[in-house]
């Protein structure tokens, strides 16, 4: 049975913890909605100044709300539009420490007020991303950036 602890020491150190959390909680399992959903609320209950943590997962022609924790979200999401749909569309991380200044934003929830949404890619096959909201500004620095993109490689790494 998984368990998680407390994370510890700096950030870069519980990102490590975090990660080897992810690993054994989706160790040995390869449904994708299984992973996202555990994934998810792992992540919500063990990183401060979260309202929301999801996935959104691409059809063929848009993205499409997963698995999540928070408040309810908007369902589809086209390529290129808002931070999510940019970043699916770049195949770049989009690490946003205002929404109200992101050309485009799609407001889901009111209290959000930065984000960080991370491609996930399978080899050239778009799968969707990785979404994070703060209710705080600026919450989500380049260790959250990388501590975040590890963790999503954890998740593509469980797919077939």
């Amino acid at each position: 049975m998984f368990s998680s602890s407390t994370l510890s020491g700096t950030k870069s150190e519980q990102y490590l913890q975090l990660a080897e959390q992810a690993r054994g909680l989706l160790h040995g399992e390869s449904d994708r909605t299984a992973n996202a959903a555990n994934l998810a609320s792992l992540v919500f209950h063990a990183l401060p100044d979260l309202n929301w943590v999801g996935f959104y997962f691409h059809d063929g022609r848009e993205l499409v709300v997963g698995p999540f924790q928070g408040q309810p979200a908007c369902v589809r999401i086209a390529l290129g539009k808002g931070v999510c749909g940019t970043a699916a569309a770049t195949r770049q991380t989009q690490r946003v420490a205002d929404v109200d200044a992101f050309p485009g934003h799609i407001p889901c929830d009111s209290a959000s007020r930065s984000e960080l949404v991370v491609p996930l890619f399978k080899g050239e096959r778009l799968i969707g991303v990785f979404d994070l909201d703060s209710p705080r500004l600026d919450r989500f620095d380049t260790d959250d950036q990388h501590g975040l993109e590890t963790i999503a490689g954890i998740f593509l790494d469980t797919l077939p």
